[in-house]
């Protein structure tokens, strides 16, 4: 009897995580769909399933990063409470075999389960705990063709004691005899005043000083992916914290982590091109680039970004929003960057040398901008 209180503990033990060591995209998902950031629409429909209780199957799609995952586990949460949400909620992930077998084998026997008896809510709470079951398909678009064929049949057969939630991020890669069967919710990326109000929040929470400046390049590197910047914001958190006394955490501590080009060499780049740049940082070797004209200036400058270690499709990347979004560049000489990009981004998935296409389109940028007509 011994042995096994000895092994209970220890299993408990291992599961509970010290919120210290946890990663902050786990520690501050929502709880609740309220909770939910920048996606009102979801959660006003969601909220009148949830006090009807009469749940539909769902499809979940949009960019990663925007709450797909966190609000249908919320969603679960509130129905079953966190007593019954083991033995009525089944998740699976990209991580997990998702073939046909796995849908023949382990997704329709939870499927055709009756429901266990509700069981009293250790917290207090009174919660729905609606008489059906839910299975989670994360990432969905990653399974294949004859696993999402035959996942129809078990949809219908089973949607009196069953409901499914496919979670995806491309909606095409869903057949559409199986999209059909969904209500769909469209996630959009999220808003610059949702991402700076979640990451201040955070900031506060865990004691750590961060500048307005911090916060916006936390966004411009996340892209809208919340779950992206708060993992740089932690990421930072933890390089400021190793030293001793703590140092503030900078923007250019933020790009670092990202992996994303410096914007005081983006915008010096484009200077070298010839495009005008509003902001003038400095940068070291700016007056020695000044000495050089036209081609050997590019050269130089394309050289030097190449001997840094920058990635040739991020560089670009950024460049292309720099002369896209320039607020006095003619559309004409915006349109011939563009095509530069285009064919560059082509040839670099096609495997060609980095550096020479950085150049190509350096000097196509160059030409275009320097050119009056």
């Amino acid at each position: 009897m011994e042995f096994f209180q000895a092994k209970s503990t220890s299993t408990a033990s291992k599961h509970s995580v010290d919120p210290a060591h946890q990663p902050w995209v786990e520690k501050y998902r929502p709880k609740t769909i309220d909770d939910v950031s920048a996606q009102e629409h979801t959660v006003a429909v969601l909220r009148k399933t949830l006090v009807s209780t009469n749940l539909p199957h769902m499809l979940f799609y949009g960019p990663p990063g925007t709450g797909k995952t966190s609000t249908i586990l919320a969603l679960a949460r509130q129905l079953f409470g966190p007593d019954n949400f083991r033995n009525r909620v089944l998740e699976l992930n990209a991580s997990d075999e998702r073939g046909i077998s796995i849908v023949r084998e382990k997704i329709k026997s939870f499927a055709r389960q009756t429901p266990r008896a509700q069981a009293m809510a250790s917290d207090g709470n009174v919660y729905p705990c609606p008489p059906y079951k839910i299975i989670i398909l994360d990432e969905a678009d990653s399974m294949t063709q004859d696993a999402q064929g035959a996942l129809r049949r078990i949809m219908e057969t089973y949607s009196r004691i069953t409901r499914f939630c496919l979670v995806c991020n491309y909606v095409t890669r869903i057949i559409e005899p199986l999209a059909s069967r969904c209500s769909k919710f469209r996630f959009t990326p999220l808003d610059s005043t949702s991402t700076s109000s979640r990451l201040s929040y955070i900031a506060s929470a865990e004691k750590i000083d961060v500048d307005p400046d911090v916060i916006s390049t936390l966004i411009e590197t996340s892209g809208g992916d919340l779950r992206r910047s708060i993992t740089y914001l932690q990421s930072a958190s933890r390089l400021s914290s190793s030293t001793n006394p703590p140092v503030p955490i900078t923007p250019h501590d933020i790009q670092e982590i990202a992996g994303v080009v410096p914007t005081a060499v983006i915008n010096d780049f484009a200077r070298t091109l010839g495009v005008p740049v509003v902001e003038d940082m400095d940068v070291d070797d700016l007056p020695a680039n000044r000495k050089l004209k036209g081609f050997n200036a590019v050269q130089k400058k394309v050289k030097d970004i190449m001997r840094e270690g920058y990635s040739a499709s991020q560089t670009l990347s950024q460049l292309h929003d720099t002369i896209i979004l320039h607020p006095t560049l003619p559309a004409r000489q915006k349109a011939k960057c563009a095509l530069a990009f285009a064919e560059a981004d082509k040839a670099l998935c096609d495997g060609a040398d980095e550096e020479l296409w950085v150049l190509e389109v350096g000097l196509r940028i160059h030409k275009a901008a320097t050119t009056t007509s």
